[in-house]
C-alpha cells in the first residue's frame, strides 16, 4: 500500500498545480476554449454547434471550479 499511497500523494500534488494554474491564467483558458470551440463551429459548418456550445460551458464550469478551490 505505500506505492499506492505515494501515488495518490503525487497525483493530489498534480491537481493542486493544476489548480494554481488554472486560478492564475483563467482569463487565457477561457479564452482558448471560446477559441476552439468556434474552430470546431467553423470546421463543421456550425452542425454540432449545441454540443460544442455544451462542451464549452462545462469546461468553464470546471476552470470556475478549479478556481474556487484555491479561494476556500
Amino acid at each position: 500500500m505505500a506505492g499506492f499511497d505515494e501515488l495518490k500523494g503525487k497525483v493530489e500534488g498534480l491537481a493542486a498545480q493544476a489548480g494554481d494554474f488554472a486560478s492564475q491564467n483563467s482569463d487565457q483558458i477561457s479564452e482558448g476554449i471560446e477559441k476552439v470551440g468556434d474552430f470546431v463551429d467553423e470546421k463543421t459548418g456550425g452542425k454540432y454547434a449545441d454540443k460544442v456550445d455544451g462542451l464549452q460551458d462545462g469546461a468553464q464550469n470546471l476552470l470556475n471550479n478549479l478556481g474556487n478551490k484555491d479561494q476556500a
